[in-house]
C-alpha cells in the first residue's frame, strides 16, 4: 500500500527484454535506503518487487522483473534508459497518510491531451479508459504515475488536474509531453463504494 506522495525520482539505467519478463534497473538514492530483496516499491505508480540490488559509485541500482502483462498494460513499454521515474516506498504502519490509499495496481493508461503552464501552476488534461472514468469524481482522488492528485474537472473522455510547482519539480511530470502515456489508478475507496452499491441494487432487484 502506498500514499501517492513521491519520495524521489529514480533514473532507468538498464532495460533488458526477455521472452517471459523484462529486467528493469533503476538508480535510486532515498528509496534504496534500507530496502531489501522482496520489498515492494512503487515505480510510476506500479507496485514492483525488488529482486536484486547493486552498489556503484553513482549510487544503488535496483532490479525489477516485469511480466509481459505489466509491460504492455503500463507506460513502461515506452520507457527508455535515462528517463526519470517516480518512486515511493510502501506505507509503514503508523506513518502519516498525506495523499490517499494507492495500491500500485494500474487500472489503465491515459494520454496527455493538454499540458501547459498557467501562472505558477500547470494544467494537465488526460484521457482515461472506462475502467478509470467510472470512478472519476470532482474533487476526488486519482493516482497519475503514482502521484496522488485531486480531480479538478471530469470530462467526457477523461479528466483535468492542476499541478503545483512543488509537484512539477520533484516528480517525473516535468519530462512529460502532450501525447505521452501515463499510468492511472482510480481511487480505491471509490471502487469499494461502487461495488457495494451495485451489490445492494442487485440484491433489491432479485428480491422483488
Amino acid at each position: 500500500m502506498f500514499t501517492g506522495l513521491v519520495e524521489e525520482t529514480g533514473v532507468i539505467t538498464q532495460i533488458v527484454p526477455a521472452r517471459e519478463s523484462t529486467e528493469l534497473w533503476i538508480r535510486a538514492k532515498v528509496c534504496s535506503r534500507g530496502i531489501r530483496i522482496g520489498d515492494s516499491l512503487s515505480v510510476n505508480g506500479c507496485c514492483l518487487t525488488v529482486v536484486a540490488r547493486k552498489k556503484a559509485r553513482t549510487g544503488v541500482t535496483l532490479r525489477f522483473d516485469l511480466l509481459q502483462e505489466t509491460w504492455r498494460r503500463t507506460n513502461f513499454s515506452n520507457a527508455a534508459v535515462g528517463a526519470r521515474v517516480n518512486l515511493e516506498r510502501a506505507l509503514a504502519v503508523g506513518s502519516r497518510l498525506g495523499g490517499h490509499f494507492v495500491t500500485g495496481h494500474i487500472d489503465g493508461t491515459g494520454k496527455i491531451l493538454r499540458w501547459e503552464k498557467v501562472g505558477k501552476d500547470h494544467l494537465l488534461e488526460i484521457t482515461a479508459p472506462k475502467a478509470v472514468r467510472d470512478y472519476l469524481l470532482y474533487k476526488g482522488s486519482i493516482a497519475v504515475d503514482g502521484i496522488s492528485l485531486t480531480v479538478a474537472a471530469v470530462m467526457r473522455a477523461g479528466f483535468r488536474v492542476w499541478i503545483i510547482p512543488h509537484t512539477f519539480q520533484v516528480t517525473a511530470l516535468s519530462e512529460r509531453q502532450i501525447g505521452d502515456r501515463v499510468n492511472l489508478e482510480a481511487d480505491l475507496l471509490g471502487k469499494y463504494v461502487r461495488q457495494f452499491t451495485a451489490a445492494r441494487r442487485t440484491s433489491r432487484t432479485a428480491g422483488r
